[in-house]
Formats: structure tokens, sequence, C-alpha cells
């Protein structure tokens, strides 16, 4: 039987001092968790550089201070964008540091207070990228690692009471997509006519997602990617 309930319902979420993760650890203290955030920068966020090792483990002790954190969203995540050809190793590295190595850490150092509760919630921030797109290959690479950690981990946790599942956005209408995309420009205008429902997601749309996922009723829903692209992953809506 699960013990979470006598610990206190924190998550801990990386990178959540904006954007998406802003969005999640929002929605988080809605739902009446307390968010961790580990982010270079952001107000009550751990300091942290996800990219270095050493610094993220430094971070995660801090957040551990005050016992163990049975949810946790892998989060953090940078596109390095570039074709094969121009692709450098050093943008490779910084990739896989940061979205996958971060993601390894955090898991890792969870997972022993997530097996004495009996009971536990990972979520990775996937991306619908994972399944191919152009000028992606350090960022699909690390996506779709994701996807294969986690469902690593839901076969090796479940007897645990954990669950692991990601979360693979479509395009997000985060500030830094409005700013490399204007409402007005007709790449933009192309991106909203091949989603299938015809608008643009919102942060709000993921963390819903990722809020089910975390919820201590979803204990029968494990090694899944859920895709929150408004119909992305079927086809370009041609009409």
């Amino acid at each position: 039987m699960s013990r979470e309930k006598a610990a206190p319902r924190r998550v801990l979420i990386t990178g959540g001092a904006n954007g998406i993760g802003a969005a999640i650890a929002q929605r988080c203290v809605e739902d009446g968790y307390q968010p961790i955030i580990l982010d270079r920068a952001g107000t009550g966020a751990i300091p942290c550089d996800l990219s270095d090792a050493q610094s993220t483990r430094s971070a995660l002790g801090v957040a551990l201070q005050d016992g163990p954190i049975t949810r946790l969203v892998n989060n953090v995540g940078a596109v390095f964008p570039n074709l094969l050809e121009d692709q450098t190793l050093d943008e490779f590295d910084a990739a896989v540091a940061l979205n996958l190595r971060s993601a390894f850490l955090c898991a890792q150092a969870l997972l022993p207070g997530m097996r004495e509760a009996g009971f536990g919630r990972i979520v990775a921030m996937s991306s619908r990228a994972a399944l191919g797109k152009e000028r992606r290959t350090a960022y699909a690479a690390t996506k779709a690692g994701l996807q294969g950690m986690t469902r690593t981990w839901a076969l090796e946790e479940g007897a645990h009471g954990i669950t692991a599942n990601a979360v693979g956005p479509g395009p997000i209408a985060t500030d830094l997509f409005s700013k490399a995309n204007p409402a007005d420009s007709q790449e933009t205008q192309a991106i909203l006519g091949s989603v299938p429902v015809r608008r643009m997601g919102t942060p709000r749309d993921v963390a819903h997602a990722v809020s089910y996922l975390l919820d201590d009723r979803s204990g029968f829903v494990t090694g899944q990617t859920l895709y929150v692209c408004g119909g992305m992953t079927i086809g370009a809506h041609h009409g």
C-alpha cells in the first residue's frame, strides 16, 4: 500500500521558472502540491545549472533536505536547431547534458524516497519532434531518449508503485515561440493551418496533461507518451 500521503505532496520541476515549466508549477499549486523548482534563475527556485552534473547534484541535495520528493517533472530542455551537416559536437553534447542527463540524475536521486514511500510519479517532457523534425538532430535524439528511459523506468519501478510517463508537446505558444514566430507572418499561419484543431497549444494545455500523470489515481498508466499536439501526430490538416 502507498505511504505517499503521509509525506508532503512535493513536486520537483526542472526548468520550472518560465514557459511550460512555470505553467506546470502553477498547476501543481492549484492541485495542492508544493512545487520545488530547479532553474538558473526565478523567484523561489533553487539555483542550478542543469547542464552541469555537479551543479545538478548539489541542487538535488538542497531539494531533498526536507525529506523525500515523490513526484518529478523532468521539464528542462533546449533546442539547438541545426541541419545535420551543421550540427556541432558541442551542440550535441550540450543537448544530451541538459535534456537527457539531467533527467537521469534527478530520477536517480529521487528514486530511494519513492521506493520507501511505495509511490512515485515521474513525468518527462519529450516532444513531437522525437518522431522526426528538420533541423532537430540533437533535440529529437534527446527527446526520443527521454521516451526510452521512461519506458525502461516503467518496467523497472512498477512493482514499487512508481509510474513513469512522457508528455510530447507540439507547437506551444510560449514567449520564446512568439518572438521567433510573429503571429501575422506567413510561416506562423502555415503552422496554425497544419494543426488539426486549428490553434496553437498553450502552456496550460501541457500542464493539464502533466497534472493527470502526476495524480495518484493514474497508477495504471505507465510507460506511455501522451502527445499534446492538437492532432499533429496524426497528420497535418489540409483544407
